[in-house]
């Protein structure tokens, strides 16, 4: 039996991820209310509902409950404010209690069961008191998550240096690995400040148009040694005069 698969995103530049649609009718850009594994949550429909055989199924396939309905919307506007007001006094309590790490972005999940702290910090921080402080405040689950420079430009978004926004916010659903092989294949200066991007790593271009660069060189390449060295007869100048040699008589004959 065909299962009717969906990919949803819960942040516009956040992953894709794949949803049993079940019996619901479902379109691109349909928000939804879905099962995960920290509960429900609300999502937009993202790719167009394509069927998989029992053994292609994505392990730990979780279910769409429904479309969302006008109640969830006004709960998610409530979360929103929520969440504005949970980073506010986030970021008051790490001032006060003078603590060297970077609030970047609040999570509320839909039914209010856990709020997560995203941040960044150069070294380890003790959090410790600052977690107690926010559930005494937020009445729910804390979790304080540390994420790279990276991840941080992806939430906090920007312009790179070509002048469009970030690929990590926009065409690139996974942040892949970057090498500075990438750069070099693609024959660009090696000065980190013409390859860094906004997070001060490799751009991810690098990485998202190497596959190209890759690709055309090798095509140059086989194109290259199809072609007959200068002064060297090519396959079919070679055969005729192979030809016409063998045509001829020797001259004691």
């Amino acid at each position: 039996m065909l299962t009717n698969i969906i990919g949803v995103k819960f942040k516009k530049e956040g992953r894709i991820y794949s949803f049993d649609a079940c019996d619901h009718i479902l379109h691109k850009n349909d928000e939804v209310l879905v099962s995960t594994d920290n509960g429900v949550a609300l999502g937009v429909v993202v790719t167009d509902v394509s069927r998989c055989t029992p053994e292609r199924l994505p392990a730990n396939l979780k279910k769409v409950l429904r479309k969302v309905t006008v109640d969830d919307l006004r709960v998610r506007e409530e979360l929103e404010i929520l969440e504005k007001d949970a980073k506010q006094y986030c970021i008051e309590k790490i001032r006060e209690k003078s603590l060297s790490m970077k609030l970047i972005t609040v999570e509320l999940f839909f039914d209010r069961s856990k709020m997560i702290f995203y941040f960044t910090a150069d070294a380890r921080v003790d959090f410790r008191e600052l977690v107690k402080d926010l559930v005494a405040r937020f009445k729910t689950r804390i979790e304080l998550k540390q994420i790279g420079a990276r991840q941080e430009t992806r939430i906090v978004k920007g312009l790179a240096v070509c002048g469009r926004p970030v690929c990590c916010a926009g065409v690139l659903q996974n942040l892949d690995r970057v090498t500075v092989k990438m750069a070099k294949d693609q024959s660009m200066s090696l000065n980190p400040e013409k390859i860094s991007g906004l997070c001060g790593r490799l751009m991810c271009c690098l990485s998202f148009e190497h596959a190209v660069y890759a690709e055309a060189k090798k095509t140059g390449r086989e194109a290259r040694s199809a072609q007959p060295r200068e002064g060297m007869p090519g396959p079919a100048e070679h055969k005729t005069g192979q030809s016409q040699q063998a045509g001829k008589k020797r001259p004691d004959a």
